[in-house]
C-alpha cells in the first residue's frame, strides 16, 4: 500500500533550518512496531502518523514517535502536523483566514491555530494541553551535572537561575547556563539523556546569539535516538514554568523567543507566550514557522 509521507522544517521560515519532522498521513492500520520502524527509517527527531480522530468534531488523531520510542506529546511535531494538514485540506481557506485545527494527542485534544499569509511561510501556534509543573523529584547536583555534560559546576547558575525538573507533558531537567561560550562547550555525548530513567537535558542561557532572542537553548537526548535536538517545543513548553519560578513576572501576557540547533547549523526559533494572573502561571502558547520540503510515498 502506498502511504504518503511530507517532510517540514519546524521553526524556521527557511528550508534546511529548524527541526526537520517527518509526517506520514495515510497510516491507518499501521501497527505500533510498523510505527516504530517507518520512525527509524526517518531517523529524524520525530515522525507523525495521522489517523482518523477519534472524536468527529477533531481533525485528525496522530501518534508521535522518535527514532527510540513513542512520545505522548511533542512541540515541533504538533506545530508542523497542524501546519501540513491545514495547508493539505484547506489551502484556499486558509489563504484567507487563519484555520482552527485540533490534533488528539495522548497527553490530550491540542487546539492549534494555522495561518498562512501571502510571501510567508506557514506557522502555527497551538495552547498547551498542561501547564508546566515542577516535578518533586531533586535535580541532580551540580557536580554531577557538570560530569555529564562536560561543563564546570561554576557554569551552572545565573541570575538565580538553579536546576530544575519540569514537565508539561514529558520531563526536562533544565540547567541554566552562565554564558553562550559556556553553552557551546557542553557534549551531548557524555551521557544517554532521556535513557534508564534519567530525563532529557535542556541546557539554556539568557545570553542569545541573535539579536531579538530571549534565551539560547541546546537539548541532549541519546537514549530517545535524538544526541541533540534543533528545537524542542516540549521543553519551551515546560520552560514557561522555570521562566515564571525564577524571573518572577508580573500578571499579563509575555512573549519571548528562544533559540535553538545553532551550534546545529539548524537555526530555530521558538515563539513561547504566557499568561500570569494573580502570581499564578494560568496559560501558555508553543508558536512558530513551518516549510514543506518534500512529499514522497511509502509502500507498507
Amino acid at each position: 500500500m502506498a502511504r504518503r509521507f511530507h517532510t517540514l522544517d519546524v521553526f524556521t521560515d527557511v528550508a534546511l533550518a529548524g527541526n526537520p519532522l517527518a509526517v506520514v498521513v495515510d497510516a491507518e492500520d499501521l501497527d505500533d512496531a510498523h510505527m516504530q520502524s517507518i520512525a527509524a527509517k526517518f531517523n529524524l527527531s520525530e515522525t507523525v502518523f495521522v489517523l482518523e480522530a477519534k472524536n468527529s468534531v477533531n481533525t485528525a488523531r496522530v501518534r508521535i514517535f522518535t527514532p527510540a520510542r513513542e512520545l505522548p506529546f511533542a512541540g515541533h511535531p504538533t506545530v508542523g502536523t497542524a501546519a501540513l494538514l491545514a495547508h493539505l485540506r484547506a489551502p484556499d481557506l486558509l489563504a484567507a483566514q487563519d484555520l482552527r485545527i485540533v490534533l488528539e494527542e495522548k497527553v490530550g485534544d491540542i487546539v492549534c491555530v494555522v495561518r498562512h499569509r501571502k510571501g510567508q511561510a506557514l506557522a502555527a501556534y497551538f495552547d498547551l494541553p498542561k501547564l508546566p509543573e515542577r516535578l518533586a523529584d531533586a535535580p541532580p547536583s551540580k557536580a554531577e551535572i557538570a560530569m555529564r555534560t562536560g561543563l564546570s559546576q561554576d557554569d551552572i547558575g545565573f541570575d538565580g537561575h538553579e536546576p530544575r525538573l519540569f514537565s508539561a507533558g514529558v520531563p526536562y531537567l533544565f540547567v541554566p547556563v552562565r554564558s553562550l561560550e559556556a553553552i557551546g562547550r557542553a557534549d551531548p555525548r557524555l551521557t544517554r539523556w532521556g535513557a534508564d530513567g534519567v530525563p532529557a537535558v535542556y541546557l539554556y542561557t539568557r545570553e542569545a546569539a541573535h539579536v531579538g532572542s530571549s534565551f539560547h537553548a541546546r537539548m541532549f537526548a541519546g537514549g530517545l535516538g535524538v544526541s541533540e535536538d534543533p528545537a524542542t517545543g516540549s521543553a519551551a513548553a515546560a520552560f514557561a514554568g522555570v521562566a515564571f519560578e525564577f524571573d518572577r513576572h508580573t500578571d499579563g501576557e509575555h512573549l519571548m523567543t528562544i533559540e535553538q540547533g545553532i551550534e546545529m547549523g539548524r537555526a530555530s526559533y521558538i515563539g513561547l507566550g504566557f499568561k500570569v494572573e494573580g502570581r499564578a502561571l494560568r496559560a501558555a502558547t508553543i508558536g512558530g514557522s513551518a516549510v514543506i520540503v518534500s512529499s514522497g510515498s511509502l509502500d507498507i
